[in-house]
């Protein structure tokens, strides 16, 4: 029976190891950290957002420039099938009002106690507080709270994840490892992730913490509804993450990059600029962005903290100015704080099967690929998507070494 490793207990490796545990492989999972699946249970304290219930070409599209390398796993494992499987293992799920899917318990601890459970009876072995070190010669070296051992397998699969919420195992820390071996890794970038703004100390006092509803944002990837909240350092929230990759990309070469918000995306400019100019003159400028435009106290604030002249606009502009407010993002935030990272092993090193070209017999899933895609369960799609795919092209390599 062949012996397989696979390194990283996450969503990709844990998928990998019922792929290949089923074809009656030998299967040994590592993972650095005193449990599995910690990513996974972050990411569902408030709601284990699993996969995307809108059109499979819709939720492909939303993969970008990794599309192509991606497109074959994503295929062979749709976000019904991944459905299908969450109620394979009792847990049943439904679609929110946005599309998003979640498990009817929420929360991620049920599923993963099931999925465990299952790879148990499936002869899935699982070693925690195993940090793999890197290679000695074929063999694999891992730190544990007994020394160094130093393991040999038939094939070996990482999942070791990417830069981001590096306290729950996804450091990045193999990189090196890999790249004495050849393997191309694009940096490590921050995706999904909030931006600093220079707020005045004035804005950050009275409005730090507060959300603003139901607005739509703009950048190079278009115009998005959502809602983004304002934080002491700048910005935060599902409307923000969704256009986080053109702001950072700007900022990383150096150009400005600006967020257009539209604070009242349901009025036409026409209809601004005739409620506006219905206010009496004597009403204060609060109350004309109030009872002309509608505008709460934080949306009339954000107008005067990006557009400090908008109490001397004309009506017509001033509706403009609302239709447009330009924030100016900084920087992005941390890649340690942040939700996911791009980056990663370069899919120009990694064959059809997601095997290293550098490393024969050693393949890679999941978010240490050099690939990313915004909130909404398209993250968790690609990694079980990957850990599957990587695990099936593993057991071809097997085949051939018969």
């Amino acid at each position: 029976m062949s012996q397989v490793a696979i390194i990283g207990g996450g969503p990709a490796g844990l998928m990998a190891a019922e792929v290949l545990a089923d074809a009656g492989l030998s299967v040994t999972l590592f993972d650095s950290m005193p449990t599995v699946g910690r990513k996974l249970l972050m990411a569902g304290k408030s709601g284990l957002n699993i996969t995307h219930a809108e059109d499979h070409a819709a939720l492909l599209a939303r993969y970008g420039t990794a599309l192509p390398r991606l497109q074959e796993a994503l295929d062979a494992f749709t976000a019904e099938d991944l459905r299908s499987w969450c109620s394979g293992l009792g847990i049943e799920t439904f679609v929110g009002s946005s599309g998003r899917v979640f498990p009817k318990v929420m929360k991620a601890s049920p599923l993963l106690r099931a999925w465990l459970g299952q790879l148990g009876e499936k002869g899935v072995e699982i070693h925690t507080r195993h940090r793999w070190v890197g290679f000695d010669g074929a063999k694999l070296r891992f730190e544990t709270l007994e020394g160094e051992k130093v393991l040999a397998f038939d094939a070996v699969l990482l999942a070791l994840g990417g830069a981001s919420w590096p306290k729950l195992g996804s450091d990045a820390a193999w990189v090196p490892w890999l790249g004495e071996k050849g393997v191309t890794v694009a940096p490590f970038l921050p995706a999904n992730c909030g931006f600093d703004v220079d707020w005045s100390a004035g804005f950050i006092e009275r409005f730090a913490g507060s959300p603003l509803k139901s607005v739509t944002a703009t950048s190079a990837i278009g115009t998005i509804p959502g809602e983004f909240v304002v934080t002491r350092s700048g910005i935060e929230g599902s409307l923000v993450y969704a256009h986080s990759a053109p702001l950072r990309d700007a900022l990383l070469a150096g150009e400005p990059a600006t967020l257009d918000v539209d604070l009242m995306p349901g009025r036409s400019r026409e209809r601004l600029a005739k409620d506006l100019a219905r206010q009496p003159s004597k009403l204060s400028f609060s109350n004309r962005l109030r009872k002309g435009a509608g505008l709460d106290p934080v949306k009339a604030a954000l107008l005067r903290e990006c557009l400090p002249q908008a109490n001397t606009l004309d009506p017509d502009a001033l509706a403009a100015a609302i239709k447009s407010v330009p924030i100016r993002p900084q920087r992005p935030r941390p890649i340690a704080e942040v939700i996911s990272s791009a980056g990663g092993v370069a899919f120009s090193g990694v064959d059809e099967h997601f095997m290293l070209k550098a490393l024969p017999g050693v393949f890679a899933a999941g978010e240490m690929l050099d690939w990313e895609a915004p909130t909404g369960g398209y993250l968790l799609t690609a990694s079980f998507a990957t850990g599957r795919a990587a695990a099936e092209g593993l057991l071809d390599y097997l085949k051939t070494q018969r």
